[in-house]
């Protein structure tokens, strides 16, 4: 038997962008998996699992306490954005540490957590919440343009888009009605103030309360209206962090979080943080990854602690920066190529990674028809010294890497 402590991964995400959260868990625990499907690639890394339909929140319960019958398990955690609620009430039901299902659901719903940034005095944008297309109409009126139409309760920019004229916001309202429709908690409409500046993250790990911020990552938006987000950059020493440390925790505080990690998204607007929303998990797009290479701080470890009740290690042990773009075709069609140059690639070690994610023949579509997850055809990944540095090298690579497409008739 194992002497080390026991935890259970609830939805472990996909090996391309989540592989690496189970990997760094199970460096030091033993880790049962409740899934919704078959292990593959998780096999490596766990010791037991149990398949049950993931989106039926009484089969994830029943799941989880089966397991917990054949383990003695020291905690619960989850990185999957979908199923922050029920692994909350998971980990409740089996008497084991967690933040309340209860603030669970506020992080999940961008209109509570705006009510909740200003009764605790925290720097947000002003929502309205639209049930037709009258009511976003009357909303842009109070609220003045540009505005940003979005889902109450979703993930991934999905449905959100930035208004400037009225005779936009029909095909918005339409647009963010679509995506907050693929939510199974709250499918209503916001209409909120934008928030005019540039975009960053501050990851966040909360303990008993207290959060520290240990870095913060800066965001590149592809082309408006549409909020899809094309890379990102961490520096370890980044002097932006210690200016939006505060309004970061803030939130997290408001809230009601006591323990966690928290993937906190703001603006800088005329200089001063401005709330967008908090996560209550680790940042998609392999933000955890950037940040693990940046300072070496470990943020699925540290999400792992925090479940078994134990504090984390987040002294940093590396000062350095890393940054991803992500592979996006210039029109929507089917992909013809995507290659990368062989010797360029075997002869530059900052660049860490170059992660295929669609096949030559696969349809790709960019927004407003597709989303995320039908646009991307990869990502790649490079370190460096400074920001400016992993910029440039981000640069460089783009013109060794080739995304072609064929566009339908």
């Amino acid at each position: 038997m194992s002497a080390r402590p026991l935890v259970l991964v609830v939805s472990p995400g996909d090996e391309t962008y989540r592989g690496y959260c189970l990997e760094q868990v199970a460096a030091a625990y033993d880790v049962v998996l409740l899934t919704g499907t078959e292990p593959s690639w998780e096999k490596p890394f766990i010791v037991d699992h149990t398949v049950v339909d993931l989106s039926d929140p009484a089969a994830l319960l029943a799941g989880g306490r089966a397991l917990a019958e054949h383990h003695d398990l020291a905690g619960v955690v989850t990185w999957d954005e979908w199923h922050l609620v029920p692994t909350a009430r998971l980990a409740r039901a089996l008497g084991l540490s967690s933040t309340s299902v209860e603030v669970m659901r506020a992080c999940r719903n961008k209109a509570t957590a705006r009510a909740l940034f200003a009764r605790h005095g925290v720097p947000s944008a002003a929502s309205i919440r639209a049930r037709t297309l009258l009511e976003a109409g009357l909303a842009t009126m109070t609220l003045g343009l540009p505005a940003v139409i979005k889902p109450a309760a979703f993930a991934g920019s999905i449905g959100v888009i930035r208004v400037d004229r009225p005779e936009e916001l029909p095909a918005a309202f339409a647009f963010a009605s679509a995506g907050a429709s693929r939510s199974r908690e709250d499918t209503g409409v916001l209409v909120e103030e934008y928030l005019d500046g540039p975009e960053f993250s501050v990851e966040c790990v909360t303990h008993r309360g207290a959060t520290t911020a240990v870095a913060v990552t800066r965001k590149h938006l592809g082309p408006a209206p549409y909020f899809d987000e094309a890379g990102h950059t961490v520096d370890a020493a980044d002097p932006l962090l210690a200016q939006v440390a505060p309004a970061a925790a803030a939130a997290v505080k408001a809230l009601g979080i006591t323990d966690g990690v928290q993937h906190v998204e703001l603006r800088l607007v005329d200089g001063r943080p401005r709330l967008i929303e908090v996560n209550a998990r680790i940042g998609g797009d392999m933000i955890g990854h950037l940040v693990r290479l940046a300072t070496g701080i470990d943020l699925p470890r540290a999400a792992a602690d925090l479940a078994c009740g134990r504090a984390p290690d987040l002294t940093p042990t590396r000062s350095g920066a890393a940054g991803i773009r992500m592979l996006y075709p210039d029109t929507s069609g089917t992909l013809t190529a995507r290659h990368i140059n062989q010797p360029f690639a075997a002869h530059t070690p900052w660049l860490r990674q170059v992660q295929w994610i669609r096949e030559i023949g696969d349809e790709l579509v960019l927004s407003p028809d597709g989303d995320l997850f039908t646009a991307r055809a990869g990502f790649y990944i490079v370190t460096g010294r400074t920001t400016a540095e992993v910029t440039e090298r981000l640069d460089t690579a783009a013109d060794e890497i080739t995304v072609t497409t064929r566009a339908d008739r």
